[in-house]
């Protein structure tokens, strides 16, 4: 069975919904029988890398006010540390997810895809580090178990990786997928937002079984 999760890096509810996820399949009995693809999707695919703050950004994205934004951000926090997560709150800065989604294709080459993931989500939200700095990107991707100089071509050259980028989010939106996190399973089942632990786990097994039943 194929679970495809879309997800951005600058995505606090994919941050702890990958987690509650992961949590889910380690319930489920099939788990080693389950193959999980994690694909492209930008909050914010105009954004220009910069120094405003996530957290001022967001709220004028959205039409809300500071305090309103920075409750959301507790409340994500609050979530993250149920599931064992690190998160800081009003470090981060606002910029473009492309380039750690490019990084991310090509460390699926690799086999290292999970680690860069676990790594990207984890300097962005529990370190604070701009994970839109080429070498704090660098960094990750040597930390994750890739090649130092074939990350920096990857990472300078930006129709690398480019292609199965635009591909994972015109699939997305073939899909109907319009955000994230989002999880998809078997082409049966979606799952939107950050669901319970217990949730995903009975849908694995609800879609397991109408797979074998069929």
């Amino acid at each position: 069975m194929k679970v495809e999760i879309w997800a951005d890096i600058a995505c606090p509810w994919c941050y702890v919904g990958r987690a509650r996820f992961d949590r889910g399949l380690a319930a489920f009995a099939r788990r080693d029988q389950v193959e999980v693809v994690h694909r492209s999707y930008e909050l914010n695919p105009q954004a220009q890398n910069g120094d405003v703050p996530i957290i001022d950004a967001v709220a004028a994205q959205y039409g809300r006010s500071r305090e309103q934004q920075v409750a959301r951000e507790e409340q994500a926090a609050s979530m993250a540390a149920s599931v064992g997560l690190d998160f800081r709150i009003g470090g981060r800065v606002f910029g473009n997810t492309f380039d750690v989604h490019r990084l991310i294709h090509f460390a699926r080459t690799r086999g290292v895809h999970d680690q860069l993931l676990d790594l990207a989500f984890r300097v962005n939200f529990a370190e604070e580090r701009s994970i839109y700095d080429r070498q704090t990107l660098l960094d990750v991707a040597v930390e994750a178990g890739l090649g130092a100089e074939e990350a920096l071509r990857v990472i300078d050259d930006p129709e690398a990786y480019a292609a199965q980028v635009r591909a994972d989010e015109r699939l997305a939106s073939e899909l109907g997928v319009s955000g994230v996190p989002f999880f998809v399973l078997s082409r049966r089942y979606g799952i939107s937002g950050v669901q319970s632990v217990e949730t995903f786990t009975r849908t694995l097994e609800q879609a397991w079984t109408e797979q074998t039943t069929a």
